[in-house]
C-alpha cells in the first residue's frame, strides 16, 4: 500500500526546512535506513532516512524549496502501483496508466513560454520567482547553469546590476511547499516620507533563527553571571612550545576548550542541564564552539573533550569551521553539550557577556589577552591578563557552585601544564 514520505521535525522546535537534494531517484528501490533526501535546516544539513523498504513512485517537492514539518514530499510504494486517488487528493497528476511517475520536466530544467521562433529560455523555479518579484524579464538574464538554465545566482547578480528592489514582503502562492527565501536579493531601498533615507535588508533564514533562539533564552532563562581575570604568560608560553611540534595549529582558544574540560571534571555539578523533570547530569564533557560563520553564527559541539589532546581539539574546531562556512554541518553536531565557549577576544573586545544557549546551563565569555600591571609577592609588575565572564542558568547552577568551577577554570589557564597531563 502507497504511503506518504513527510518532512520530519528535524531539529527540536523546527517548523520548516529546505529540501536541499534527492539522494533516490524516481522509479528506484530502497531498504530500510536508506537516506532518501537531505533537509538543511537553519544551520545543518539533515538526511531523512527510510523506516522501510519500498520505492520511490513520485517525488513531491523540487530541492531547492521550503518545505514545512508534515509536509508530504513523495509516495512511496510498490512498483507499478496505482496511486492516482491518492495524488489527486494532493493535487499532483499521473501518468495516463495511473501509475506514479515523474514529469520530463522535474529532473530538467523548467522551459520559459515560447514566444513565436524564439528559442526556449530555461530557469528553474526558483529563479522565475525571483525575477517576477524583481520585475525582470527572462530574456534580460543571462544563465550560467547547466545547459544555459538560469539559476538563482544569475538572478541575483541580475538584480543587483539592474539596481531594482525585491519587495519587501512577497506574496506567498498557494501550494504545499513554499519556496526558499533567499537572502542574496539586492537590498530593498526605501525612501522615508519624511528624514533620512534608508536601505532594508530582507532577514535570511539563519538570522531569524538566531533572533528567536536568543529571544527565548533571554525570556525563559534566568541567566547570572560571574567574573574572573586569568594571568596567561604561562599558558602562552606553552602554546608556542607546543606549535613547535604539533601536527595541528594550536590556538589560545583551543587552550580555553582544554581548560573547561578539566574545571568540568573537577567540578561535574556543573556538567548538567537543566530539564523539566530533572538535572540532567552528564558524564562526558562536550563543549558547544561559538563559530562566526560565513551564514552566520553556529555552535557545533566537541564531544568528549577531556580525552582530546588540544591538537585535537584544534582539528575538530578547524573543521566545523570550515563546515559551517560550506553549510555542510549535520544537526546532530548542533546538539548536545552542557556549556558553550564565546570568545571575541581575537576582535580586541575586552570583556563581555555571552546569551546562553539553550538547552545548555552556561556559556564562557572570553575577551582579549591583554598586559596590564598586576601586584605579585607586593611588587608591581606586568602580566598578561585575560577576562573571563561566565553566564550561567541559575536553575542547574547555583552561585556558589559557578564561583567554584571558575576558579578551577582560572587555576587550569595559570598553570597550563594541566591541559596536557
Amino acid at each position: 500500500m502507497a504511503t506518504l514520505l513527510r518532512v520530519p521535525e528535524v531539529a527540536t522546535g523546527s517548523t520548516e526546512a529546505v529540501l536541499s537534494e534527492w539522494l533516490v531517484p524516481e522509479n528506484e528501490a530502497f531498504d530500510a535506513g536508506t537516506a532518501l533526501a537531505v533537509l538543511e535546516t537553519d544551520k545543518a544539513a539533515v538526511e531523512v532516512e527510510a523506516e522501510a523498504g519500498s520505492t520511490v513512485l513520485r517525488q513531491l517537492v523540487d530541492r531547492g524549496t521550503t518545505v514545512e514539518v508534515g509536509t508530504p514530499i513523495a509516495v512511496l510504494g510498490a512498483v507499478g502501483e496505482d496511486v492516482s486517488g491518492l495524488l489527486a487528493e494532493l493535487g499532483a497528476s499521473a501518468s495516463p496508466n495511473g501509475s506514479a511517475q515523474s514529469e520530463p520536466a522535474r529532473s530538467g530544467p523548467a522551459p520559459a513560454a515560447s514566444n513565436g521562433s524564439r528559442e526556449r529560455i530555461f530557469a528553474s523555479p526558483l529563479a522565475r520567482k525571483m525575477l517576477k518579484e524583481a520585475g525582470i524579464g527572462l530574456e534580460e538574464v543571462a544563465g550560467t547553469g547547466p545547459n544555459g538554465r538560469i539559476v538563482r545566482k544569475d538572478v541575483a547578480d541580475a538584480i543587483a546590476r539592474a539596481d531594482r528592489p525585491a519587495p519587501a514582503t512577497p506574496q506567498p502562492e498557494p501550494t504545499p511547499a513554499r519556496e526558499m527565501p533567499v537572502a542574496e536579493l539586492a537590498p530593498a531601498r526605501r525612501e522615508p516620507a519624511a528624514g533620512a533615507a534608508f536601505t532594508e535588508i530582507p532577514h535570511t533564514r539563519i538570522r531569524r533563527a538566531i533572533a528567536s533562539r536568543l529571544t527565548m533564552s533571554k525570556q525563559t532563562v534566568p541567566h547570572f553571571s560571574v567574573r574572573r581575570t586569568a594571568r596567561i604568560d604561562a599558558l602562552l608560553a606553552l602554546r608556542k612550545q607546543l606549535n613547535e611540534v604539533s601536527p595541528a595549529r594550536i590556538s589560545v582558544n583551543d587552550l580555553i576548550i582544554r581548560a573547561v574540560a578539566v574545571a568540568h571534571t573537577e567540578v561535574p555539578d556543573a556538567n548538567v542541564i537543566w530539564t523539566e523533570d530533572a538535572l540532567r547530569k552528564y558524564d562526558s564533557v562536550d563543549v558547544g564552539v561559538a563559530i562566526a560563520s560565513e551564514r552566520g553564527l553556529v555552535t557545533p559541539v566537541v564531544r568528549g573533550v577531556e580525552k582530546l589532546a588540544p591538537s585535537a581539539i584544534s582539528r575538530q574546531v578547524k573543521g566545523f569551521a570550515t563546515q559551517a562556512d560550506e553549510g555542510k554541518l549535520k544537526q546532530q553536531d548542533l546538539e548536545g553539550g552542557s556549556i558553550a565557549v564565546s570568545n571575541l577576544g581575537m576582535y580586541g573586545v575586552d570583556d563581555f557577556t555571552a546569551i546562553i544557549n539553550p538547552p545548555q546551563s552556561s556559556i564562557l565569555a572570553v575577551g582579549a589577552g591583554k598586559p596590564g600591571a598586576v601586584v605579585e609577592d607586593g611588587e608591581l609588575t606586568v602580566a598578561t591578563q585575560l577576562a573571563l565572564t561566565l553566564a550561567v542558568d541559575h536553575r542547574a547552577i547555583d552561585g556558589a557552585l559557578a564561583a567554584s568551577w571558575l576558579g578551577v577554570l582560572v587555576d587550569a589557564l595559570e598553570q597550563p601544564l594541566r591541559l596536557v597531563a
